[in-house]
């Protein structure tokens, strides 16, 4: 028998109004149905409800951690700086660090992750081959000082989160970890009720070769995916490969033609009265050493910055002043007569365009036809160009389709990034010291929450899988304090809390609608009404929310109703 949570008992404040700064429906939704309060810019209070939920979403990550032999501990969330001068990330990381000194002075950061921290504990006590593998995981609170906080959950300054870290002397042994988890994230989504995709992904600043994101899909996701309808290929479209199909506008020879006032590929494309897909775009930037590049994409892309990044060592962009210094005409660059000393990047679905449109590195001009090894060279070809719907799978070449997701999870490849910086080294087999392999894994779990909310909604509320509901079943008595109806529903949430079931009780004095209204906003899974009319019929009222449909059954059959209910509550992690 569960404890029947009495809702006169409890602190439920609904609201009947949006709260004015909710853009996204997880925030509107989480604060109206009294789960979340905001306490300041990004900063948020979980009233009881929404800790239910976020426990319960808590439990099903230990569960499947547990279940691949990860061990749970805590860690602070202050650490040291010295550890993340260590690391080389104290500079690096920027603004979004939160720093701060102590009264002596000594500088502390509220950690946004955890290699640095991990990495020196497991240094003083991991020393020997024998040891490994070994994975630590904890839940914790976790700090990035956001420069614009927003859509609520999703995008907040402080905010809990399952970080694990693993230790190997092979890449052989940090595989077989990394599938484990990837496993294990995959069942965290489908346990908590996301519809999700595994995507290729960046590593940003926690850095490593290998990492794979998990989306769930929804409209307010800040990501853009690419996926592919006939296989298993999803990414983000920062990180996934670009297989695009440029067009060539087809010429005999090279010429140079007048255009005045265009500027843009879009009015190129107009004055010729050709598709974009038939230009080629130039962007400009410098190499670490302060060299100046020119890049060429097909017009209808854009260009991929990371990727550029991982061509060009230390790549970035130039500004209007720094172009101008270059001598190079912004608005009608080319890879045909450049100054001197420029070095010429180029995407590789440019190679089968034989005659390019681009510009002429004169104000007002353009090349139509400008043919590669004769009027320009490549210097180096290499995937630069942002992927978007349209493109090819680079797995079986069928067209991807475009979605938003919301990363609710990410699984890491580190290598010895962290390990050698902060000299992190076991004993070999072979008596060697040798410094850790590291693999790094993280759920965001008040993420999770708010991508639930905003995939399991309606106009009406929240719809609450029922792996993660704040309780399983609510009874709405619409008499309360009678010796009619009150008993029997006290009566139906003691049987079916006997049973094993949460269960709500609505034991307030409302007026039916509003206890109605309640119910789905807060998005009990079932709700049960109990009146004087259907009692006196021998029934009572049920309501799925999932359906949003109310029936009529006998009171004899509850029980009944909800074996399908209580067919999911028997479900258990993967062991």
């Amino acid at each position: 028998m569960t404890d029947i949570m009495r809702l006169s008992e409890q602190y439920v404040p609904t609201l009947k109004e949006d709260p004015a700064d909710a853009e996204i429906a997880s925030h509107r939704l989480l604060v109206r149905a009294g789960m979340i309060r905001k306490v300041a810019s990004g900063v948020y209070a979980f009233l009881p409800l929404g800790m239910k939920v976020l426990s319960k979403i808590e439990q099903i990550v230990r569960e499947e951690m547990n279940a691949i032999g990860a061990r749970e501990i805590l860690m602070p969330a202050l650490q040291p700086s010295e550890l993340w001068h260590e690391s080389g990330r104290w500079d690096d990381y920027g603004p979004e660090l939160m720093r701060l000194n102590d009264r002596h002075d000594h500088g502390f950061c509220l950690g946004p992750t955890h290699e640095e921290l991990i990495t020196a504990l497991v240094r003083n006590e991991l020393r020997s081959y024998r040891q490994l593998p070994t994975t630590l995981y904890q839940i914790q609170s976790k700090f990035r000082d956001e420069i614009r906080p927003r859509f609520g959950l999703l995008r907040s300054r402080e905010f809990i989160m399952k970080d694990a870290y693993s230790f190997h002397d092979s890449q052989e042994s940090l595989q077989k970890t990394y599938d484990e988890m990837s496993s294990a994230y995959g069942r965290i989504c489908e346990r908590v009720g996301l519809d999700y995709r595994p995507v290729e992904a960046d590593s940003g600043q926690i850095g490593g070769s290998v990492t794979c994101e998990f989306m769930a899909l929804a409209e307010a996701g800040e990501a853009e995916l690419v996926y592919c309808p006939s296989c298993d290929f999803a990414a983000n479209t920062e990180a996934g490969a670009c297989v695009t199909r440029p067009e060539e506008h087809k010429v005999d020879a090279c010429e140079k033609i007048a255009t005045p006032g265009v500027t843009t590929i879009a009015s190129l494309a107009e004055f010729l009265h050709i598709s974009e897909r038939a230009t080629v775009k130039a962007m400009v930037g410098k190499n670490v050493q302060g060299e100046v590049v020119a890049l060429f994409i097909p017009g209808d892309h854009e260009l991929n910055e990371l990727k550029a990044q991982r061509v060009i060592e230390g790549f970035e962009l130039l500004d209007d002043e720094e172009i101008k210094q270059a001598k190079l005409p912004k608005g009608s660059i080319g890879p045909v007569n450049l100054p001197e000393g420029i070095k010429v990047y180029a995407d590789e679905s440019l190679k089968s365009i034989e005659r390019w449109v681009v510009g002429a590195n004169e104000d007002g001009f353009h090349f139509v036809g400008a043919k590669q090894g004769e009027d320009f060279t490549v210097n180096v070809w290499a995937d630069l160009s942002t992927v978007t719907a349209g493109d090819l799978c680079p797995h079986c070449g069928e067209v991807l389709e475009g979605a938003r997701g919301i990363e609710v999870s990410q699984v890491f490849q580190l290598g010895d990034k962290y390990s050698k910086a902060m000299g992190a080294v076991y004993s070999a087999e072979d008596g060697t010291d040798q410094p850790f392999i590291m693999g790094c894994y993280g759920v965001g779990v008040t993420r999770t929450l708010a991508a639930v909310v905003e995939q399991h909604n309606d106009e009406q509320g929240i719809i609450w899988p029922f792996s993660i509901a704040p309780a399983h079943v609510c009874i709405i008595p619409l008499t309360v304090g009678d010796n009619e109806v009150y008993p029997v529903a006290e009566q139906i949430a003691r049987e079916l809390s006997n049973d094993g079931f949460e269960v709500a009780l609505d034991d307030r004095k409302e007026r039916p609608g509003v206890k109605f209204a309640d119910a789905d906003l807060i998005g009990w899974p079932v709700q049960i009404v109990v009146g004087k009319r259907g009692l006196s019929e021998g029934n009572v009222e049920i309501k799925y929310r999932t359906k949003g449909e109310k029936k009529s059954i006998p009171l004899e059959q509850v029980r009944e109703a909800l074996a399908f209910a209580r067919r999911i509550k028997r479900k258990k992690p993967v062991l």
